[in-house]
């Protein structure tokens, strides 16, 4: 298994060994010891599956009282998938993260909480699935919006198809941030409140 760090020490790239032949391949894709190793030492409490058509976009995505940590992969097809760090006392503050994963990379991508999500589906369709810190709580969940000029992400399309939800996300610069509990934030204490 490799691991790859990014721009953003805290995101890291994993690439599980496959091992493949005619018959198709096997890989592992969590296993608590192994993925403590590598520095992902998160309790994992909730597995998602999503399937997208080409060119949806879903994000950016972050709980306010309840951060989740995600590790995320491709099943099927392929997407651009976006961390932003939102932690307001992080070096790395409002700087973004992309990283192509598909079903013939079979790479994961691992997000801790504190940072918002998002992705784009660049193939015809895709299978998405990721592993959660925490619960998902719809009362607590912030859309920022996915062209937010003071994040500045380099999307792979132009005109993405965006829920209605996405559509009425918030800016960075309108978000009311405040401190909060450290052991759900890890170094980085923040919250978003009054949005």
């Amino acid at each position: 298994m490799k691991v790859t760090s990014t721009e953003i020490p805290d995101l890291l790239i994993v690439e599980p060994k496959v091992f493949g032949d005619s018959r198709g391949f096997f890989l592992e894709t969590y296993q608590e010891k192994k993925y403590k190793e590598l520095g992902i030492s998160a309790k994992f409490v909730q597995d998602n599956l999503s399937f997208s058509s080409k060119g949806v976009l879903r994000g950016l995505h972050i709980q306010k009282n309840f951060p989740q940590g995600k590790l995320v992969q491709v099943i099927q097809g392929e997407v651009f998938d976006v961390a932003v760090d939102m932690r307001p006392i992080s070096p790395y503050f409002k700087k973004w993260v992309g990283v192509f994963l598909s079903d013939k990379n079979k790479k994961q991508f691992w997000i801790p909480a504190g940072f918002a999500h998002g992705f784009v589906v660049i193939s015809d369709t895709a299978l998405f699935s990721y592993k959660c810190t925490d619960y998902y709580y719809p009362q607590h969940e912030v859309a920022i919006k996915w062209d937010d000029p003071d994040i500045g992400i380099t999307w792979p399309v132009t005109t993405p198809l965006v829920s209605d939800k996405d559509k009425a996300g918030v800016f960075v610069k309108d978000l009311d941030l405040k401190q909060v509990n450290k052991s759900k934030w890890g170094d980085y204490q923040s919250a978003y409140v009054g949005y």
